[in-house]
């Protein structure tokens, strides 16, 4: 039996323990709040997060990190994007020598630019070949509804992503196992800028040829970023890329995609994050994001409208019309 330590208790963490749950691992959850751990223990359910699931009894939840970890053959981390080098810092001694470690994270660090795998092996000093990304179209309500859905698991060493991708294959939850991690890692932070855009056009109640239009011009801004950082064109057409990309637009579910709406509905970022007691990835990110593609000579126009946005003050509208009144150029370019 596969040992897993899930380090974090929000939805996503806590749908992708169920998944492990299921199929067949022996799971451990890791948060700060001893009265949810004690809930998820007890209780089996996580009333912050997922309060109409019922999580399997094999799951348990503790605030000691070291417990959580101890000879775990998997180490799950499901924590806020900007927040995981400082736990890193922190848990460096207490991540077991030989264990795979999984980033379900979807975001690029502010400061430093850095993609999650690559925070994973310098701030908890993991060898590279044992970081994992999982990501995928995994909008965590449905995952922890057991509906069908697929994912990638990506790391360098193919052995590696075949330990985990046996740790999280369920009847519902199929797993396929790629070597592009930058691919994997990039598709799935920017979906949550896309989001972002599609939820605001949304929001000013433009339709479907419009947000169609801003899926695939951000896709291709992807996969430019993409190419430049080495990754293989080829993830950006499967779930780590359009099929992520597609579940983050479209979905009432996303949290990027509804933060958007409310942005074209006329809030500011301020009302937004103080009516939904949260920030969405593509919020803390969009910056990140875009100072590595300014990095690498990438053009990212929708990516700097988001930007633009959600930092500046620039209203939607305005917004849109820039983006429409760019250059003419051939599409491929």
């Amino acid at each position: 039996m596969t040992r897993c330590a899930v380090l974090g208790t929000g939805s996503w963490g806590t749908a992708f323990a169920l998944v492990l749950a299921d199929a067949g691992s022996e799971v451990t959850m890791w948060g700060r709040r001893a009265e949810l751990t004690e809930q998820i223990t007890t209780e089996h359910r996580n009333g912050d997060y997922l309060p109409d699931v019922l999580l399997p009894e094999s799951i348990w939840a503790t605030t000691d990190a070291a417990e959580a970890m101890r000879d775990a053959d998997v180490v799950v981390l499901a924590l806020p994007s900007q927040t995981i080098r400082e736990h890193l810092q922190r848990w460096a001694d207490l991540i077991p020598a030989q264990a795979a470690v999984v980033s379900l994270m979807k975001g690029v660090e502010l400061g430093t630019t850095r993609r999650m795998s690559e925070v994973i092996a310098e701030a908890g000093g993991v060898e590279p070949r044992r970081v994992v990304v999982v990501s995928g179209p995994n909008l965590a309500p449905e995952i922890a509804q057991r509906q069908p859905a697929a994912s990638v698991v990506a790391c360098t060493d193919h052995d590696v992503a075949d330990l985990v991708a046996h740790a999280c294959a369920t009847p519902a939850f199929r797993p396929y196992t790629a070597t592009d991690v930058v691919g994997t890692e990039l598709g799935g932070a920017v979906k949550n800028v896309i989001g972002l855009a599609v939820g605001m056009a949304e929001g000013m109640g433009l339709g479907d040829n419009t947000k169609a239009t801003i899926v695939t011009r951000g896709l291709a801004e992807t996969a430019r970023l993409g190419e430049a950082l080495g990754a293989d064109p080829a993830t950006f057409a499967g779930l780590a890329g359009v099929g992520d990309l597609i579940a983050t637009c479209m979905s009432p579910l996303s949290r990027n995609r509804t933060f958007g709406v409310q942005l074209g509905q006329g809030r500011s970022v301020q009302e937004v994050i103080a009516a939904t007691r949260q920030t969405a990835e593509g919020v803390k990110s969009c910056q990140s994001i875009l100072d590595l593609a300014r990095a690498n000579d990438v053009d990212m126009p929708i990516t700097e409208g988001v930007v633009a946005v959600v930092h500046h003050g620039l209203a939607p509208d305005e917004m849109g019309r820039r983006l429409l009144s760019r250059a003419r150029k051939a599409e491929a370019d």
